[in-house]
């Protein structure tokens, strides 16, 4: 078998005909796949940095290295804030700087906004901000990278835990199964958004933190399937077979049960994906995902405004709240 050209089964090659054959089902693959692709390079297409700069002859890369503003002609060694106008002006009379199409990244403030916010769709914002003056567009792009990447994650790790569970419980069956379904049942009865607001009391979520919690209940939809598919194929004659040549279970359960198990276990996965990315918008719309800030698709909702005080405003514009 080439690596270049796999010989696949004439089912597979069947089934894959049949997808190709699916215009909808192909457009809809690519146009996927190539909107997460873009958005896995954010950075280079939303920044409120210059991707690259030349001022007085030196060459510089605001896009990976923090400098101080008085390397621009600046008084203070804070960092640099490109949108600055003072900032601007040293750069256009001292050199050139190369910016993202989108100049703005998820979490920056337009603080040269003329109008109130959130403002509608114009040639500064393509989609126009949010109530707090942030870019929409920019928040679209970063917050679809990181629903997909934590979708991803998630069903990959329920895919293999629920495969693990639901294919032992069907293959051994008897007490090994009578056990599993009573302890799955036990687990699934937990309430999540409760355990998720108790533990958010405790410790602020994040990424990995939410990962955790939400792996801990999201294979229980996958399990049933699996094992039905496992109760099924443990007493057709080619596992029989398999067992009278005295074939370890394990190998059984992975060369010979599970490629037919995977037909009704793949069919339940875009389920778990679209599920994981409603759930993580859900719960950061509620106030128990993400930390404020974070960049995902529940943060432009409109919410109760703050008073606030940006560089010694005592009650500034909308645009400058957050």
């Amino acid at each position: 078998m080439s690596l270049l050209s796999p010989q696949f089964s004439p089912i597979t090659r069947r089934r894959l005909e049949v997808f190709r054959c699916n215009r909808r089902a192909r457009v809809s693959l690519w146009v996927f796949m190539v909107l997460f692709v873009v958005s896995l390079f954010a950075e280079l297409i939303a920044n409120d940095k210059p991707i690259v700069m030349q001022y007085d002859g030196q060459w510089y890369v605001p896009l990976l290295v923090d400098y101080p503003e008085t390397e621009f002609g600046g008084f203070l060694p804070t960092r640099t804030d490109y949108h600055d106008p003072f900032v601007q002006e040293q750069i256009d009379a001292h050199g050139w700087a190369l910016w993202p199409p989108i100049p703005y990244s998820y979490q920056t403030l337009d603080m040269q906004m003329m109008r109130p916010s959130p403002a509608s769709p114009d040639a500064q914002h393509w989609l126009g901000t949010d109530d707090q003056g942030r870019d929409v567009l920019a928040r679209v792009i970063y917050g679809f990278r990181l629903s997909v990447a934590f979708a991803l994650v998630l069903t990959a790790g329920s895919l293999v835990a629920g495969v693990m569970i639901g294919g032992i419980q069907g293959y051994f069956g008897g007490k090994t199964d009578l056990i599993g379904q009573r302890l799955t049942e036990i687990w699934s009865g937990l309430p999540v958004l409760f355990l998720l607001i108790i533990l958010a009391s405790f410790v602020q979520p994040g990424f990995w933190w939410l990962l955790g919690i939400m792996l801990l209940f999201s294979w229980l939809g996958l399990v049933d399937v699996v094992r039905a598919e496992f109760l099924r194929a443990r007493n057709l004659e080619y596992v029989r077979a398999a067992k009278a040549m005295g074939l370890p279970s394990r190998l059984i359960m992975w060369r010979h049960v599970l490629p037919n198990a995977m037909v009704a276990t793949l069919t339940f996965v875009p389920f778990l994906f679209t599920g994981a990315i409603t759930t993580l918008t859900a719960l950061d719309f509620l106030g128990f995902g993400l930390p404020p800030g974070r960049r995902r698709w529940a943060n432009w909702w409109p919410r109760a405004r703050t008073t606030c005080t940006h560089r010694g405003w005592a009650s500034p514009p909308s645009s400058a709240c957050h």
